[in-house]
Order: structure tokens, then sequence, then C-alpha cells
């Protein structure tokens, strides 16, 4: 073979070797609006590997369905998300299934970005299913909700660290989960959770998770009055692994460990149909 073409090949050769792995990029952004006596969409715009679905719905909320065509996140993918309830309007957002977290070439790190908002007398329900992480998984995620002086929140996130029925161990991962929310540009709640190595044995821990092989963070803004209302009504649902407060006037924050998966949803769907005053998207239900 001529020295020129064995140099061109070699070339290609070392190209393809350092070259990245194909990444999934997707934004999804929605917005909702008050028209007549029910909620319509105001604006909508996705891209890359996000999709919205609007089912019909019989109650007066507008209700999306985000789907991510990709399958998954995997190290290197970028998912943005923006969704708002303009004034009087109720949005209510899920996703049409688990979200997996998997493998990350070495490196490389996941990022989803969602940025949330309602305006005066607007309701928002931020209602996710589960993220799974997967072995050698790499997330960064980041929620950040901007509220207005009488709108409404109900936030949860749900996270396995594994499929306990398919076997599966989470043995080295690393995850940055962050919420912030701020009502009339003053922060009211900040969480964050950083999680690195091997979270099966992380989570073992008492002081961490007590063996737990599933958690959910659930957060209701509302009025002082629902608040203290709803209080001992999601106490009564909850296991002993399990505690709720409001941790400031009309602020209801609850934190859930759990077994695995199932015995997670077990607690969950009782706990936001209550805080939901009506049942969950139907995609919840599958």
């Amino acid at each position: 073979m001529p020295e020129r073409i064995i140099t061109i090949a070699a070339k290609i050769s070392s190209n393809l070797h350092v070259s990245q792995q194909p990444r999934a990029n997707g934004e999804a952004m929605v917005f909702s609006k008050l028209r007549n006596t029910g909620s319509a969409i105001a604006d909508l715009r996705t891209s890359g590997c996000m999709k919205m679905l609007f089912p019909r719905s019989d109650g007066q909320e507008l209700t999306g369905i985000m789907l991510n065509t990709a399958g998954g996140v995997t190290g290197g993918d970028r998912l943005a998300i923006q969704a708002g309830a303009k004034a009087g309007s109720h949005l209510r957002l899920s996703t049409q299934a688990a979200e997996r977290i998997y493998r990350a070439q070495p490196g490389e790190v996941g990022r989803i970005e969602t940025r949330l908002s309602a305006e005066d007398g607007a309701r928002l329900d931020w209602l996710p299913q589960e993220t799974i992480l997967f072995d050698r998984a790499a997330l960064d995620r980041r929620l950040t909700v901007d509220l207005s002086a009488t709108a409404r929140l109900l936030l949860v996130e749900p996270l396995i660290f594994g499929r306990a029925a398919m076997g599966e161990a989470v043995n080295d991962a690393q995850l940055t989960d962050r919420i912030r929310v701020t009502r009339d540009d003053a922060l009211i709640f900040a969480d964050t959770m950083r999680l690195q190595g091997n979270l099966q044995a992380h989570m073992t821990r008492s002081a961490i998770g007590a063996g737990a092989g599933a958690m959910a963070t659930v957060l209701l803004a509302t009025t002082v009055d629902e608040a203290d209302h709803l209080l001992p009504h999601i106490r009564a649902l909850l296991p002993t692994t399990a505690g709720a407060s409001v941790i400031r006037p009309g602020l209801l924050y609850l934190r859930l460990l759990a077994p695995d998966g199932f015995e997670l949803r077990k607690t969950l769907l009782p706990v936001l149909t209550c805080l939901n005053g009506a049942n969950l998207p139907r995609t919840w239900m599958i």
C-alpha cells in the first residue's frame, strides 16, 4: 500500500478513535393561557429529540406530556425545558414514561435544565414520572421555578437507583440535582443533592438512605390555609420512611424513601392525588 494511503488511513483511524459518539439534543417550550373558562396553548415550540403531546382532558387544565425520542439520557446529552402558566391558567406537565439515565462515557455528563414559571392566579403542576439511574450514569440536572404572589405550584421528582426487580445495582455513578423556587423574586426553597461513586453503598448508610433504592421529593407552594389543611392528610398517607412538614407559610415539603420503585409509587400515587385534588395524568396509570 502506498505510503500516502497508509498515512491517510492512519489519520482516519485516529479521528474515529477520538471522535465523540453522537449526542442527543432537545428543547421543549410550552406556555398556557386562560381562554374562556379553561386553559389553552399560548406558545409552543419543540426541537431535536424533545416532543410534546396534548391528550384530551375532562378538566379545565392544559395537560402536556413530554417525550424524549432519544429513549433516555447519556453522557453529553443536553435537554432544555421551559414552561409556564400565564395569569389565571392551569398547566399540568408529565412525561410519557420514566426517564432513563444510561451509562456515560468517561468524562461525559448528561445535562437537563428546566425552567418553570407561573403568573398571578395561575396553577402549575410539574409531575414527571420516575428518573431511573443506571450503573455508570452521569447526570447534572437543574430545576428553577419562578412564582408570582398568588400562583400555585405542585412539584414532584421521583428517583430510582437501578431497578431492583431486574437485579440492577448502581455501583458507580454521579448525580447532581438542584431545585430552586422563588416567589416574587425571593428565594423560598433550595435543595441540592450530590451523589458520586458507589450509590448502592451510599444509600445503605443510615444517614443517607437506610437501604432505600428509590426516593422522591414533593413540594407544594400554595396559600397558608391550604398547606396547613393538607399537612395532616398527607402525613396520614406516609410510611415511616417519609416525612412531611410546612417548612414556611404556604410551603409544604415531603421527602420519601422506599425500597424500590413499586413501593415508591404505592405512596406517591395517593399523596399526589390528594395534593392535586384530582386524578393524575393517565400516563401515571399505565
